[in-house]
Formats: C-alpha cells, structure tokens, sequence
C-alpha cells in the first residue's frame, strides 16, 4: 500500500533545496518546503490542458492576473476547435478586459539550428502590440533554455478560483492532441518522418488549486524581477528594441497572500527546479550559483523507492541517470522500473546518434543489474504511426508523483530552467489512479476500466510486457490476423559500436546533455 501522512520522508526540506537565495519557501513553516491543502488533477492530452486553460482565462476580468512562461509559443496556436480560440486571441481578449496578462518566453536559438526563434518573437511582438506584456528571456547559461511551462491565473475578487498549471505542455503547435493520438491539426515541422505529417503527441500538465499557487507566482516572480540582462548580446539587445520589442520589465502588482486551501484537499504539493550557474559575474538573484531541486528532489525520493518506479519522459539520457536508477535496483530486489519513452528520437543524422548514445547510457547500468526488472517501452498509435512522448511524469510506490518540464538527463538536472509540481497525498490515492490511467491508454483500454488486473505494481510489470509481447509478436510474424490491443512497443538499451560512440560522444555531452553545475560540485560529483 502506499504511504500516507509523511511528506517530510519524500520531500526535501527548506535546506536541502540547497538555494538559500529563493522566496519560494518563505511562508512555509520552519524547515518546511511544501504546502498542504492542495488539489492538484493531472491533466493528459493537450487537448484537455488548452479547453481548460481557455476556460480559465476566458472567465478572468478588471483586476485579475494571468502569468506565464514558455520554451516555444506560436500565436496562431488553436486551443480548441474554435478559430478565434488562438493563443494570441486568448491572450490579447484577455487584456483587453482589463486583465493584466505577463509572458515570459524564452528568446530561443536561431531557427537555422533547428530552434524557434522567428515563432517566439512573433509571439512576444504580437502580444505585445494587443497590450500585454510578453518579454523574451534569454537569461540563460550559453547553449542552454529556458524550459519551464507554466501559467498563472489569479482573480482579485475570489482567491478561492485561483489556479497555476504546471507541466510539459508549451502554448505551441503539435501539442493539442488527444486519448486517441491522432495529431494536432496544427503539426510542429521538422519533426522526424517516422512521426508523421502529423505526429502524435503525449503530454500530460498539472492542474493546481490552493495555496502552492502562489508557490508557483512566486517562481514566476522571481524570474519577472530578476535584475540580470534579458540578453548576453548588447548588439541583439540594440536590435530587439529597433524591432519594437519591450525589453525592460514593468514592476508586477504586489502579491496577493496564498489561495486557501482546498475543501477536502489532501495533496501536499512541492516545486522543484533547475537554474543553471550562470558563470561570469551573471549570477541570477534568487539562485546564487543555481538551483539543483529537481535531481535533489528525484535522488532521495528514488532512495524511498522499494516496489515500482513509473516513468514516462521525453529523453532518458546519461551514466548518472543510470546509476540512480541502477543503485535503487541493487539495494532492493523487488523493485521494477517501468519507462515510456518516444521510440525515435526528434532528430536526424549525428544528432540522432549522440541522443541514441545518451539512452545507451542510461539504459545499461539499469539491465546490467536487473535486466528482470526493467522495461522501456515507446508508442504507437492504432495506425501504427509512432507517439511522440513529450510527458515528463514520474510515479514512485503509489505514494510520490511529479509532473513537470524537466527530462531524467544532466542538462534538465543541472543547465537549463525547469520546473515540476511533486505531489504527496496525505490521504487519498491520487499516484495510484495517475499511473492507472496512463497504464490504461497505453494498453488500450477504456477510460473507465477499472485496471483490476494492474493494482499492484509488479502485476502492472507483467501485464505491460505481456501486451508489448503480444504487439511485437504481432509485427515480427508479418501483422496477420488481428492487431493485438495496446500501444506498447518494447526498446532495449541502443547497440553502438566502439567507433560509433567516439563519434556520438562529444556532441552527446557537449550539446545534448551538458552540464550547468559548479565546477566544485562537478569534481565531487554532487548537485
């Protein structure tokens, strides 16, 4: 059974943050680093997300709050079926009503390295010219982004509507899909061929009620009010303001106090995150030398781990992620670990050999150990067209859960900004029905399949690998008869040659997966 009652045995504490420097903590008592009183809903499918995200913010007026922040945003974006229901539209509505709307977007790479630059700017320029302010962040370490997606709504008149979502799900095309993975009408190009015209796309975002909203305005805030330059360039600075585009933050509102809490709720909700070490004098304010919660926050909670780690993310990279999982798996043997990852990587030509090499490397350590207890696994639609896995979800024991932006690789743990909502359930079941639920879509059954047969976690193993057996089965035997039910297709660890790996090796560490730590730390290998 999962635990209840003891989030202080899977959370971190104020210090073990290990950034003295955030606010994010400040009302919490003593040692404490959570809220309590919360409700938090998992929210799967982009489609799901926007129809409530346009709902939430379709129901904000005069004095009202509405905050957020995004690694790609395209303004033309649907978030419903309806054509005036765009980004831009939403947004801009918004404003006009006298809501005050504020955007942090990430200014991007240039879009000749495959990044979103021109989509981004269009973003923060066409908001801007429909009143509200979007700024283009580039207040990162060199190579690095920021990554964090969430949004803020806030209501002057009725804190008890207040609402934060938090997760993988960026304001950006291909991301409106749905249970049945058909693709958004509006597909993201340059995605690899194996995917689609319209690729498929998994994600899942947190929907949070009470008082870690606030929590969450505060990470926001903090960012918002952070003196650093917007830019590394004094040139491209100079050229954003020729181009018409704000690149000076008007002071935000005061803050209001913390929603109360929930009627009934039971969730203790915890945010962690990742900034980088800026290096160079760039320090941020709120993060001296970065913050390292999400690998802290994910280290001690797999050291609780003794029956199942449920994984789904969209890159599972590198020899430390290995090794934690592979430590877990060595100190206690009736632990399984289960992870959904996309069966392609995104990229093409050497790129795709670094990130095949940066899954060799997690993978290996876990099979070597427990080759038993260990299942990776991609999708694929009822089409057989492959899902792009953009989830970043973790559920340990039926007991810890997060939702966030950060992937299981170094750059997310250590180079880039991130940010997840972890939720322990003081009293209720909310892991258990999370990992139900994606269990259920991923095997193909209903939504309202009771998943008698997947209760307990080891049998939730078998009943994984026996319906990716039977799909496997299905294929290497030329797809006669019936195609067997489920999602599911099994992945062992990438085979790369000696000569393949030295070659994958340094774009691996160099662009895909660096690392954003302190040299001290990086000598004693510690986050």
């Amino acid at each position: 059974m999962p635990d209840r009652g003891e989030p202080e045995r899977w959370l971190l504490t104020a210090g073990e943050r290990g950034n003295p420097r955030t606010r994010v903590d400040d009302l919490h008592p003593g040692a404490v680093a959570w809220s309590t009183g919360n409700l938090v809903r998992p929210l799967v499918h982009g489609a799901t997300y926007f129809a409530e995200l346009v709902e939430r913010i379709e129901a904000t007026g005069p004095g009202d709050l509405v905050l957020f922040t995004d690694w790609q945003g395209d303004a033309d974006q649907r978030l419903t079926d309806d054509p005036d229901s765009t980004v831009l539209e939403v947004l801009g509505r918004a404003d006009e009503r006298g809501v005050d709307v504020r955007g942090l977007v990430w200014r991007s790479h240039s879009d000749v390295t495959g990044f979103t630059a021109r989509q981004n700017a269009n973003l923060g320029r066409a908001l801007q010219r429909r009143g509200a302010e979007a700024i283009l962040d580039m207040r990162v370490r060199v190579g690095g982004s920021h990554h964090q997606k969430l949004v803020v709504v806030r209501h002057g008149d009725d804190p008890s509507r207040d609402i934060a979502f938090v997760g993988g799900i960026d304001l950006a095309h291909s991301r409106r899909d749905t249970r049945g993975h058909p693709g958004d009408p509006q597909p993201v190009p340059g995605i690899p061929e194996e995917y689609g015209a319209r690729p498929p796309w998994h994600d899942v975002q947190a929907a949070v009620t009470g008082p870690a909203v606030h929590d969450v305005e505060t990470t926001f805030r903090e960012r918002w009010e952070d003196p650093t330059s917007l830019r590394h360039s004094p040139i491209i600075l100079l050229r954003d303001r020729l181009r018409g585009l704000d690149t000076t933050p008007d002071p935000l509102p005061p803050q209001a106090p913390p929603p109360p809490p929930v009627p009934g709720g039971t969730h203790a909700v915890q945010l962690l995150r990742t900034y980088p070490d800026l290096r160079g004098g760039r320090d941020y304010a709120f993060a001296h030398g970065g913050e390292r919660s999400v690998a802290r926050g994910y280290t001690k909670a797999l050291e609780q781990a003794r029956r199942l780690v449920y994984v789904e993310d969209q890159y599972l990279w590198g020899d430390h992620v290995g090794r934690v999982f592979a430590e877990a798996l060595t100190a206690h043997p009736d632990l399984h670990v289960v992870v959904i990852v996309p069966l392609h990587p995104d990229v093409t030509g050497l790129n795709r050999l670094a990130q095949r090499e940066g899954r060799r490397r997690a993978m290996e350590p876990m099979h070597r150990v427990a080759p038993d207890r260990v299942a990776v696994y991609g999708l694929e639609n009822d089409e057989g067209t492959p899902i792009y896995v953009h989830a970043k979800t973790c559920v340990i024991d039926d007991t810890w859960t997060t939702i966030g932006s950060d992937n299981f690789n170094r750059r997310s743990w250590t180079h880039d900004s991130e940010l997840s909502v972890v939720v322990v359930d003081e009293a209720g079941d909310y892991a258990r029905r999370l990992r139900l639920a994606l269990a259920a879509e991923h095997l193909g059954r209903g939504a309202d399949d009771p998943m008698e047969d997947c209760m307990d976690p080891a049998a939730m193993f078998a009943v994984l690998a026996r319906a990716a057996a039977d799909l496997d089965a299905w294929y290497a035997g030329g797809r006669v008869g019936p195609r067997p039910p489920g999602r599911l297709r099994r992945l062992r660890p990438p085979r790369l040659g000696r000569a393949a790996r030295a070659l994958a090796s340094a774009p691996y560490l160099l662009l895909h997966d660096p690392d954003g730590r302190p040299r001290e730390l990086r000598r004693r290998g510690e986050y």
